[in-house]
């Protein structure tokens, strides 16, 4: 993870845990790497989202974590995840105007290592799946090794990669989240809302996924290299 190291630092710095928080941690770590060559029908996808104090990953902080789960190619609305991190230092009023998250609602947060835990005890070690996922894995690594003293080492899918891939006649003018969701009348109720833009996303997953079945893409292992095969097309041609 050589990109993580110039971000972040060769290694993650020493945090001293409570016993309970170590332990689920350990048990986190120790759970089964997910098969991603199970065809998507009998995969569980986690879609996330976060909002943060600003854009700069190395000096803005992850202020609270979206998550939806698509499980066998579905969305079940009562599997889904939402933390607000407890902020030390409130995020400025234009940012705030962002996202929504009031300077009460991030002062009253989540300790954060217990929200960072809590997340992990939601996806497991499912593969994670977000639209230009390299930010909202920076943030949700660097809070992790911040907090944790530990890496979260998890299977991303980039959506912003894949989707061109599958749809490459649609693909020139649309490079960001909401044009995908315009192009295939998905509703997003409430933009910049972690949970929201995470359940928008999940529904442009399924179409990802339907579109990956008639490919023979059907798989989140055949996702992955279809974002390398993506990635390589546009750094060499």
């Amino acid at each position: 993870m050589r990109w993580l190291s110039r971000l972040f630092g060769s290694a993650p710095p020493a945090v001293i845990l409570p016993s309970a928080q170590r332990q689920a941690l350990a048990d986190w770590q120790q759970l089964p790497v997910a098969d991603l060559e199970l065809a998507h029908q009998r995969s569980r996808y986690v879609v996330v989202d976060v909002e943060t104090s600003g854009l700069n990953m190395k000096t803005d902080r992850l202020i609270s974590i979206g998550a939806v789960a698509l499980v066998d190619g579905r969305i079940d609305f009562s599997d889904a995840f939402a933390v607000i991190l407890r902020q030390d230092q409130v995020s400025p009023d234009a940012n705030i105007l962002i996202h929504g998250i009031g300077a009460s609602a991030q002062s009253e947060g989540i300790d954060p290592a217990s929200a960072l835990l809590a997340f992990l005890g939601y996806i497991g070690k499912a593969p994670l799946v977000a639209y230009h996922a390299f930010f909202d894995r920076a943030m949700i690594e660097k809070a992790m090794r911040q907090y944790l003293g530990a890496e979260l080492g998890q299977t991303w899918i980039d959506l912003a990669w894949v989707l061109p891939s599958l749809f490459p006649d649609l693909a020139s003018a649309r490079t960001n989240l909401d044009d995908w969701l315009k192009l295939f009348a998905i509703e997003n109720i409430m933009r910049h809302n972690a949970v929201s833009d995470a359940y928008a996303t999940a529904k442009l997953l399924q179409v990802a996924i339907g579109a990956g079945n008639q490919r023979g893409v059907a798989s989140p292992a055949a996702f992955v290299r279809q974002e390398k095969a993506r990635r390589w097309m546009d750094q060499h041609c």
